[in-house]
């Protein structure tokens, strides 16, 4: 059960990239131990009962107000559950993470995805109270059917709150040694933060490379091996994000939203934004424009 819905094909759901789940009773259906890589991001967060986990070579006891981070690619083992087992459980993308996060929020989503060891932190009462009511929130969200116009802006702002609730435990519980980086993780964190704060203007892997004072193959390699994703992609999800919320929010033309993301002429801008969306900028702003109107 657990295997089944943190490695559900999520870019394939109803809701593109978000999995989550109540869990009001989880029983282990195998006496053998059960093994999977997890191929999506996963938080897990005990309500009551006992769980335990084996992640590699570490084996967590997680009991009520246990919360535990999942990284991408990590060998998890069941290895036993209690009858009584209650907990909450949200799996994403890291597609669905970029194209949801808050701009200035996009490393620090990135901080938790790539957190090696996996921590298990246990909460104290306030702290898990405001937790799970955010996910119930996700979850109320998600429960009442397709996601359009306000309830989308709805679960994207959710998700953000998790985030933020998430930055703060860990800032609360755990230090920076704790974490243990090594180099290629702390590369990865410096390049979302140049690439959160320049990709308006920026748009070559050889800039951030530079401003790293690394090559920009070595870059490319790391970004690929931690993220599965090409730096070159990360950077176009970043401008492209930037793209909609200027169509959106804003009485720019196209021609001036060009410009203001560093491109040649709106000509350009117009074949990178539909070659990578599969919709023109224009139809895309016309579309937000009814969106709003429906709500």
């Amino acid at each position: 059960m657990i295997n089944e819905l943190i490695n559900s094909e999520l870019n394939e759901s109803p809701y593109h990239g978000l999995q989550f789940c109540i869990i009001k009773k989880y029983v282990l259906k195998t006496d053998s131990q059960e093994s999977f890589i997890v191929n999506n991001f996963c938080i897990l967060l005990i309500k009551s009962g006992a769980f335990k986990i084996q992640l590699k070579d570490t084996v967590h006891d997680l009991s009520a107000q246990d919360l535990i981070v999942i990284p991408k690619n990590t060998f998890l083992t069941l290895l036993d559950a209690e009858d009584k087992l209650k907990l909450y459980l949200i799996a994403f993308t890291a597609e669905f993470a970029t194209q949801n996060c808050f701009k200035k929020e996009l490393v620090n989503a990135f901080y938790f995805y790539i957190a090696r060891p996996s921590l298990k932190i246990t909460l104290d009462q306030k702290d898990f109270l405001v937790l799970s009511l955010i996910y119930k929130l996700i979850y109320f969200i998600r429960k009442e059917g397709k996601l359009d116009g306000i309830e989308a802006e709805l679960q994207r702002i959710s998700f953000n709150l998790l985030l933020y609730e998430l930055r703060s435990i860990h800032a609360k519980y755990t230090s920076q040694a704790a974490l243990n980086f090594n180099r290629k993780e702390r590369i990865l964190i410096q390049f979302f933060t140049i690439l959160s704060i320049h990709c308006k203007k920026q748009h070559s892997v050889k800039f951030y490379a530079g401003s790293l004072f690394i090559t920009a193959g070595y870059l490319s390699k790391i970004v690929k091996q931690i993220t599965g994703k090409p730096v070159k992609i990360l950077i176009a999800e970043s401008i492209i994000a930037e793209a909609k919320n200027l169509l959106e929010d804003s009485q720019l033309s196209v021609a001036d939203i060009a410009e203001e993301l560093s491109f040649s002429n709106s000509s350009t801008f117009c074949v990178f934004f539909k070659r990578h969306t599969s919709i023109a900028p224009s139809r895309y702003r016309t579309n937000a424009i009814e969106r709003l109107k429906n709500q």
